[in-house]
């Protein structure tokens, strides 16, 4: 993936502490990376104190838990909608540029192939409901923000799925996971390079999807992830996802088209397994 876009002279990133946040600033360390404790993205006066005229904003900032968030909506939408909205507003007044990162749940994950921008939305998660919340916020206070939509975000460090199964490996003989739901596995490194080569295209689209190229299950990325670490791939087990109730649902179908992207004369990103290689092999350095 090509890391070497310029970065622009005055570049914020909220949700700095968060994995992609990590990646962005790692790839741009001149960036002023704000965390929650640095800015309340739901503070208006705080937002405004930070952004200064000709400033790119990307919004990484978000309530993720997907499961808590069924009981907790109140949260989920201060963060995944206020915040945006204030985010917006305050961009267009100090005209500032801003890239707002949100996600493939906005579907209702039952499609058969992959979602363009302007497929139909319908979200089946309160998660997934205040994601969509803070896409129409952005768009309405702030027409010129680019919208990125990405699915299935990983670094291997903590937290995310492909961190546990290199924990699960060294702890476990075998692991289960399902292979009924189906993504693009997306590396954060590769995510946050994309949003900075988008930081030099204001003329691109204003809703785009990125995530690696592939289709793959959860199970087929375990596997993976196992392979990558020198193990037997068979220690992983399929099941369906009725052996893992949630209570948020998991859309079964989470692949995002790249068409708008690769047409804007974006860098495409490459495959899956190609990026899962390389996070695998920098986690181990």
């Amino acid at each position: 993936m090509n890391t070497d876009f310029p970065a622009p002279s005055r570049l914020i990133v909220t949700g700095a502490r968060g994995l992609l946040g990590r990646e962005i600033l790692r790839l741009a360390p001149t960036a002023t990376g704000l965390g929650r404790a640095e800015l309340d993205i739901t503070d208006r006066v705080a937002v405004d104190a930070a952004l200064t005229p000709g400033a790119v904003l990307i919004n990484c900032a978000a309530y993720t838990a997907v499961d808590a968030a069924e009981t907790d909506r109140e949260a989920a939408f201060a963060a995944n909608a206020t915040g945006p909205a204030v985010l917006a507003a305050a961009c267009t007044a100090a005209r500032a540029r801003l890239i707002h990162v949100s996600t493939d749940y906005v579907f209702p994950g039952d499609a058969d192939t992959p979602y363009e921008p302007g497929d139909p939305t319908g979200p089946a998660t309160v998660y997934g409901q205040s994601k969509l919340a803070g896409e129409q916020a952005v768009r309405e206070l702030c027409p010129s923000a680019q919208i990125v939509r990405t699915a299935w975000v990983y670094s291997g460090v903590a937290g995310d799925f492909v961190a546990t199964m290199r924990r699960l490996e060294a702890e476990r003989d075998t692991v289960t996971v399902v292979a009924d739901q189906l993504g693009s596995p997306t590396s954060a490194a590769d995510l946050a390079a994309a949003l900075l080569e988008l930081t030099t295209r204001p003329d691109a689209p204003t809703l785009l999807h990125v995530t690696n190229s592939g289709t793959a299950s959860w199970f087929d990325l375990a596997t993976a992830v196992f392979g990558e670490l020198g193990a037997d791939p068979a220690r992983v087990l399929p099941c369906d996802s009725s052996a893992f109730p949630r209570p948020a649902p998991r859309p079964a179908y989470s692949v995002l088209s790249p068409a708008a992207w690769d047409e804007a004369g974006l860098t495409p990103l490459r495959s899956w397994q190609s990026a899962l290689t390389d996070a695998l092999r920098r986690v181990a350095d």
